[in-house]
């Protein structure tokens, strides 16, 4: 989900973070069996910088879990509010 970021907000971009990949068959997530597992454990900027790394059309299979910064960061992060995050760290 993406929000229009509010003049206060701030994201801790050293807060602790996990790259979770879920399991996969011909590029679409495997749900039946089990969740995500864990691919890589660091900071947010760390798993940012970790999952923007990956091919474009592969990172709908990632998530980065950490702790939740309103309104920005929420606890499970994919999509779009990675890549946006990824250009507030750049401008940042």
């Amino acid at each position: 989900m993406t929000r229009p970021a509010s003049p206060d907000a701030h994201v801790n971009f050293d807060a602790p973070a996990i790259l979770r990949k879920w399991p996969s068959l011909n590029n679409q997530r495997r749900t039946a069996r089990t969740g995500p597992y864990l691919l890589f454990d660091g900071t947010l900027d760390e798993c940012i910088r970790e999952l923007v790394a990956k091919p474009a059309p592969m990172r709908h299979l990632y998530e980065i879990h950490t702790s939740p910064q309103p309104p920005l960061v929420d606890a499970v992060l994919s999509g779009e509010i990675v890549a946006e995050l990824a250009r507030l760290r750049d401008f940042l």
